[in-house]
């Protein structure tokens, strides 16, 4: 199967080179913001819509203006790119699947993308137009020898870090068959429960910094704006942050990546994580799960290594229902955490009962040849 996969990488630019992207970001992040204010106001003011090709046309002739010779600096192709995310960015917000673009801040994630025209690569070192030197890149993994690198994204997070995101054209086989079949059950006590009995401890990145988190947002809403203390309480937070997300990240490939290996058929119970997260009580550890980030790497994993993963009904009583007999009790509070079933008198971890209900729902599905593709959280 050929697919489009991208490599991230941290890398650590010289001081020119920091300069040199720092100038990239601004001219891309000024262009982006200038050309939607300018299609937002034609349209507000006069009706009138603008598409690619008119923001285009109107960065050309600011380039040319002496108060803006400033953006022929930088290389042109970052600089384009920004309208095509800006084009990119209507289109969805018109087809109803984002909210209407915002302006891209200073002080958030900067990015630049370079299409093939505007980097080289040589299968060991990559460097970018109107740079020097190559990049020092940490290579934490090896690009496949022949894979055809298209697009080259360079972005500085928050928290100072510096990422190359290499996007290649590449080809990824179905692993040899297994004969595992398992069901899952998330959770927030243990983040997955599996029909097997096992039970994975949920991670908490968040709730395990949460203390030392609102200990440095208190230090920083206290300092002066615009000063250079405020400036490194700033990064504190950022990099906080990046270590949760980070660490979160992490587990979530871990787990997803054993399960695709071990296992040819994968069923999930879907749920809307949305409603759910309108309980406050439960909203945080909901978000901290990032139980839809789980979801989307199962599929896309399933697609890729030749595995099936089966979405079951969100309304399927799986905790309430018997795994042996399959009585259905009427009730099952939170609360509730083992019962015995009134019809054979089974004693059941709810957790562990609701893994194997959704594994036998998800083999009947499967059997009877109904629509397997994976639910969206």
């Amino acid at each position: 199967m050929n697919i489009k996969r991208a490599y991230r990488f941290r890398f650590y630019p010289s001081p020119e080179q920091a300069v040199m992207l720092a100038r990239t970001f601004g001219c891309a992040r000024f262009a982006y913001n200038t050309m939607l204010r300018r299609r937002t106001d034609a349209w507000y003011e006069r009706q009138e819509r603008m598409g690619y090709h008119e923001t285009s046309a109107a960065l050309t002739a600011l380039k040319k203006t002496a108060e803006h010779a400033w953006l022929k600096e930088v290389s042109s192709v970052p600089v384009q790119q920004a309208l095509r995310h800006l084009q990119t960015a209507f289109t969805n917000f018109f087809a109803k699947r984002a909210k209407y673009p915002s302006f891209r801040r200073r002080d958030g994630v900067q990015s630049a993308e370079y299409t093939a025209s505007a980097f080289k690569w040589d299968g060991a070192s990559l460097k970018l137009a109107k740079m020097d030197a190559p990049l020092a890149i940490r290579w934490s993994r090896t690009i496949p020898r022949g894979a055809k690198v298209t697009t080259v994204t360079v972005s500085r997070d928050t928290a100072g870090r510096y990422h190359v995101s290499m996007l290649c054209e590449d080809a990824v086989s179905e692993r040899p068959a297994v004969t595992g079949k398992i069901g899952v059950d998330l959770g927030l006590t243990h983040f997955a429960t599996l029909s097997t009995g096992e039970k994975i401890a949920a991670p908490n990145a968040l709730r395990k910094h949460e203390a030392k988190l609102a200990k440095l947002s208190r230090r920083l809403a206290k300092k002066q704006k615009g000063s250079a203390n405020r400036q490194k309480a700033r990064r504190k937070v950022a990099r906080l942050h990046a270590r949760t997300a980070d660490s979160r990240r992490d587990f979530l490939h871990k787990l997803s990546t054993r399960l695709i290996n071990e296992n040819q058929v994968i069923a999930i119970e879907s749920l809307s994580v949305k409603n759910m997260q309108k309980n406050r009580r439960l909203a945080k550890s909901i978000s901290d799960a990032s139980w839809s980030e789980f979801v989307r790497q199962l599929e896309y994993k399933a697609q890729w290594y030749g595995r099936t993963l089966i979405g079951i009904d969100r309304w399927h009583p799986s905790s309430k229902r018997c795994s042996d007999c399959g009585h259905t009790v009427a009730k099952m509070p939170l609360n509730l955490r083992s019962w015995i079933c009134p019809e054979c008198s089974s004693l059941h971890d709810r957790d562990i009962n609701a893994a194997r209900n959704v594994l036998a729902a998800g083999l009947a599905v499967s059997a009877h040849g109904e629509s397997v593709s994976p639910m969206s959280l």
